[in-house]
């Protein structure tokens, strides 16, 4: 989506994944203000759980196949799971990270 005023132009997503990320944010606030301190670490456990990254990679005449794991979600969700300090905000934060990890992967696979 493209809008322009005068001689600036703003490009924006297109128009679902624009839903979708105020639909994230909108979640993210909602289960920030569940927490009595530190209301924070639900975005800072979101973005963790979004990254992902290559364990394997193998280059063929084809091109170069890579796998890619969801590891920020490997690594935050055990933490969650055995940790004192466990809230059901974070878990949920974390989840739908991995949801959008999800998603990267997919967009890897057929991109």
């Amino acid at each position: 989506m493209e809008f322009k005023l005068g001689d600036v132009s703003f490009h924006l997503p297109p128009l679902h994944i624009t839903i979708i990320t105020i639909i994230i944010i909108f979640f993210l606030i909602r289960w920030s203000k569940q927490l009595e301190t530190r209301r924070f670490t639900v975005f800072i456990y979101f973005l963790i759980s979004t990254t992902i990254t290559p364990i394997f990679s193998y280059g063929t005449k084809e091109g170069v196949f890579q796998l890619w794991i969801p590891i920020g979600f490997m690594v935050v969700f055990p933490y969650l799971f055995h940790s004192e300090r466990n809230h059901p905000s974070k878990m949920k934060a974390s989840i739908l990270g991995f949801l959008i990890a999800l998603y990267q992967l997919i967009l890897q696979y057929v991109g």
